[in-house]
């Protein structure tokens, strides 16, 4: 009768502490607030998320240090301008006047391009670099 006595004594006091403990706790939903002026959030936040994103960067741009030569970046741009010019001539070589592919091969100093009519409605376009061989493929929708 004894330990009924104190384990109803306990059992009781438990749920006394219980009751009490949970009248104490007070909850609020959570709320997102956002840190990335991007993303809504303060915009005083813009400076420090950057300056924390270049410490970062492991990436250096060769102009920023001073050591780009002029000389350099002329023969850089002159050779992209040459290059798109070359492009743009095999390009009419092998594109009609409504922009489809002709079928075909064109052999520059450098290249073999082969126009591959599939037969499905679809090109294959095959460039070859005469030097190492080395070769792309790629396959294109024909519009004709």
């Amino acid at each position: 009768m004894k330990k009924n006595l104190i384990a109803v004594i306990l059992a009781q006091s438990l749920l006394a502490i219980s009751l009490l403990s949970t009248s104490l706790v007070h909850a609020s939903g959570l709320e997102y607030t956002p840190v990335n002026p991007s993303f809504g959030g303060n915009p005083l936040n813009g400076n420090a998320l950057l300056n924390s994103a270049q410490s970062q960067n492991k990436l250096k741009d060769t102009d920023l240090d001073g050591n780009s030569d002029a000389l350099e970046d002329f023969n850089d741009r002159l050779q992209r301008a040459l290059l798109t010019r070359l492009t743009r001539s095999v390009t009419a070589s092998i594109v009609d006047d409504l922009g489809n592919l002709i079928p075909g091969e064109t052999i520059t100093s450098d290249f073999i391009i082969d126009v591959v009519d599939q037969g499905d409605g679809t090109l294959s376009v095959t460039t070859t670099d005469r030097t190492t061989g080395d070769s792309t493929i790629f396959v294109v929708e024909s519009s004709f």
